[in-house]
């Protein structure tokens, strides 16, 4: 089932296992059955520490339990994990079977110290990037402390579940029969959610924190590589990002990275990430930025940032690196049903919509893209864009008009969505031409319109653009001395990943430049004499 380079490449990791492991198959006489049986086999064939039984116990066939031979750890997946989800079986075998997580220390030893017991179930797509983070992070949990149970559960393969439960979006966690949450979260995130006094601590912490010469405030392209520079100057370099990765994360597949064929968002954010760390960068994820108050006499000629756990840092420097988010269409129920039909995502949550009839809002390449990914799941697709023509390369719109499932509609102003209280019916727009309005009937609409600049905290603090953008020149400098921005956030025209990279360097090295020409900070002064 697996060709010879992955064969080759599962063996080589299953070596690392040290303990035991039974696999416990749940199967009928399905199709899929008989294929999950052959992948199972196939795995077990690779090391001498696994071995396969068929229990047929479990409610949801086929399905599988990973255990570790005598004792109550172990994690199970109801469905496939081929796709985006492989990973998640291979780190699921290798931390049941012994080998040990790279999270941190102190993470690990909190999720050891969950009290409670906690089931959870966790809807994926293997189309979805988005899934295995989650996936992977209840996987590690349910392996560290034995009240942790959790199911993955391939929605496409569950269709009669999701629709039960009115899933639309993936990943959607259940916890102890209740929806706990959807969409990309860290373990860290999870975490947050259930151990409660867990903001507070880090707060605590963060307070303690010694002013920084840099600090860079959004953990993405832009953040990341501001990082990385002020850091191989030698001088003290923090990080605060609401999500390390940003919106990369959230990216499907990656072709324009200059000397980079092929890559996906959430390995790239792994792997900025992991390029921070090798230098010596103060990393506070999850610290959502609340407001900037500028350097003056009161704050001793530092730069503060106020956190919305109640923190403050202070720095001589701030590097504004906040990114952007998918804009949303702002017409009544859009937020009522946001993943419950509403959706930003089409390579997440389109295989939840199978057979079912979609819009996709907005022609740019985005639009148009996803209209034709969704084209190949759906029944069918209708591409609503406000302009009076599609905005998306020709080549693309040229596929578009190929398919046979696609209705376009240009002029169009989407004014509402509908719904029945528990999910989408449908979209209601207005001909720009004539004024006449329509509806639609509908089961999902993917919005597709742009981005969003996450600098509202920032309102009357520095200069923004009409558009929301910090307002930078050239050196990436704001309205404010000391104060620096880049990436998709500010008003450098062109929103990609290689140049948000660039102008994060460009921040960066312009902070060091500030720093080296300025006079000591009066809170700086103070300090120097004391030693």
């Amino acid at each position: 089932m697996l060709d010879a380079n992955l064969n080759a490449q599962l063996k080589a990791y299953l070596e690392k296992v040290t303990q035991p492991i039974e696999i416990v198959a749940s199967l009928d006489d399905s199709a899929k059955s008989a294929e999950l049986n052959e992948l199972l086999e196939e795995i077990a064939s690779l090391s001498g520490q696994i071995t396969l039984v068929r229990h047929d116990d479990d409610k949801r066939k086929p399905s599988f339990a990973i255990n570790r031979v005598g004792s109550d750890i172990g994690v199970r997946f109801a469905g496939i994990p081929l796709g985006h989800e492989f990973t998640s079986l291979v780190l699921a075998l290798l931390q049941v079977g012994g080998h040990p997580s790279k999270t941190a220390a102190d993470v690990i030893e909190q999720v050891k110290n969950l009290d409670g017991d906690y089931r959870f179930e966790t809807y994926f797509s293997l189309s979805c990037q988005n899934c295995p983070d989650v996936v992977q992070a209840l996987n590690l949990m349910s392996v560290l402390n034995p009240n942790i149970q959790h199911v993955a559960i391939d929605g496409a393969l569950y269709q009669d579940e999701v629709d039960a439960r009115q899933i639309m979006s993936v990943p959607t966690v259940y916890l102890n029969g209740e929806v706990f949450d959807q969409g990309r979260m860290s373990l860290e995130q999870i975490l947050a959610k259930i151990d409660t006094g867990s903001s507070a601590r880090e707060a605590q912490k963060i307070k303690a924190k010694d002013a920084f010469d840099v600090l860079v405030v959004g953990g993405g392209p832009a953040g990341a590589a501001a990082a990385i520079y002020a850091a191989r100057k030698g001088i003290r370099t923090g990080v605060a990002a609401e999500r390390f990765g940003g919106q990369v994360l959230d990216t499907m597949a990656i072709e324009n990275f200059v000397s980079v064929d092929y890559t996906e968002g959430p390995k790239m954010g792994a792997a900025l990430e992991q390029h921070v760390k090798n230098y010596d960068v103060d990393i506070m994820n999850l610290q959502r930025a609340d407001s900037l108050v500028p350097a003056s006499d009161a704050t001793g000629g530092l730069v503060e940032v106020k956190l919305a756990n109640g923190a403050t840092l202070k720095s001589k420097t701030v590097i504004l690196s906040t990114g952007a988010r998918w804009r949303q269409m702002g017409v009544p129920g859009e937020d009522q049903y946001r993943n419950k039909g509403v959706a930003y995502c089409p390579h997440c949550d389109g295989p939840l919509f199978k057979g079912k009839r979609v819009a996709v809002i907005g022609g740019g390449n985005s639009g148009v893209e996803a209209a034709i990914d969704l084209a190949g799941i759906v029944s069918h697709v209708t591409l609503v864009e406000f302009d009076g023509k599609l905005r998306a390369d020709e080549v693309l719109q040229r596929k578009l008009r190929s398919l046979p499932n696609v209705d376009i509609i240009v002029s169009a102003q989407s004014t509402e969505v509908l719904g029945d209280g528990q999910k989408v019916t449908g979209l209601v727009y207005k001909d720009r031409v004539d004024g006449v309005m329509h509806s639609l009937e509908l089961e999902g609409i993917f919005v597709q319109i742009g981005l969003l600049p996450n600098t509202e905290w920032l309102k009357g603090t520095l200069e923004l653009s009409p558009r929301g953008e910090i307002v930078i020149d050239e050196r990436g400098q704001t309205s404010l001395p000391g104060v620096f921005a880049a990436g998709d956030a500010t008003t450098v025209p062109y929103k990609q990943i290689v140049i948000a990279m660039g102008a994060g360097s460009t921040a960066a090295l312009s902070a060091f430049d500030h720093l080296i020409r300025s006079p000591l900070p009066v809170a700086t002064e103070r300090e120097a004499a004391a030693a």
